[in-house]
């Protein structure tokens, strides 16, 4: 059910994704007092409801406003203390449950996960691939960090889809130099992500984990985020093509 009338909401880019935002009738945009936005990710009536920080949304130079009746707001997430520098990373919890996540709306969750995030943080996309299991390994990384993206290929030799996973995010964190800021990991391997986050004991691997178990410690504010992996989500996608890319090279 909508909860308010037309309103002018102007085309943006938000990192990788196109998003409507709530703007004045002179084209400004309408923050609230921490800054953020009232945006849609698609502009049809009764659309959901999503904030981010202004400093985040790019205007679009060709669109025109238009009007949108939107629908309910989205829940806002609870904000949490930053960890300790000494402790095991957390893990943010997907938007309605990972069982809630279908390929038809993969992309909206990122997108959510990411408009919560502080203004300042650090997003890193990691995926690994694996020719057979064991079988030729590569990773592909893309980090983005404000308007400026990075991104790494790298072929791994023999190994599993476990060890490109997990290399992944290690080659990712090991890249990032201020590990002041907030960073978050998305990453299609839940695995991974509880491997690091849940304590588990390693009874494979061991040296690996290990390694990403250190590095991860350098961090003031790591965070991890599932998502789900080829259901069209941008830059899980990239990432796929890049260590798919780095295995195709090496043979």
């Amino acid at each position: 059910m909508a909860y308010n009338t037309g309103m002018p909401w102007l085309k943006h880019r938000l990192r990788d994704a196109d998003v409507w935002a709530k703007v004045d009738d002179a084209g400004a945009l309408v923050t609230d007092r921490d800054g953020r936005v009232e945006i849609v990710y698609k502009p049809a009536d009764g659309a959901r409801v999503y904030r981010a920080g202004a400093r985040n949304l790019a205007k679009v130079a060709s669109s025109a406003p238009v009007e949108i009746v939107v629908g309910e707001p989205a829940p806002e997430k609870p904000k949490a203390a930053p960890a300790p520098a000494a402790s095991a990373p957390s893990r943010t919890k997907p938007l309605s449950g990972k069982a809630l996540v279908t390929e038809e709306n993969a992309t909206a969750h990122a997108m959510a996960e990411i408009a919560k995030a502080p203004d300042n943080a650090i997003h890193v996309w990691t995926d690994g691939a694996c020719s057979g299991n064991p079988g030729p390994a590569g990773l592909g990384v893309v980090i983005v960090d404000g308007d400026k993206e990075t991104e790494l290929s790298e072929y791994l030799g023999e190994g599993t889809n476990i060890i490109a996973e997990l290399t992944a995010i290690l080659r990712a964190l090991e890249t990032i130099e201020d590990r002041k800021r907030p960073v978050i990991v998305y990453t299609d391997s839940q695995f991974s992500i509880d491997m690091l986050t849940k304590g588990w004991k390693a009874k494979k691997n061991v040296e690996l984990v290990a390694d990403v178990r250190e590095t991860a410690r350098g961090f003031k504010d790591l965070r991890f985020v599932w998502v789900r992996g080829h259901a069209n989500v941008p830059l899980n996608v990239r990432c796929d093509e890049l260590a798919r890319q780095a295995v195709a090279r090496r043979r």
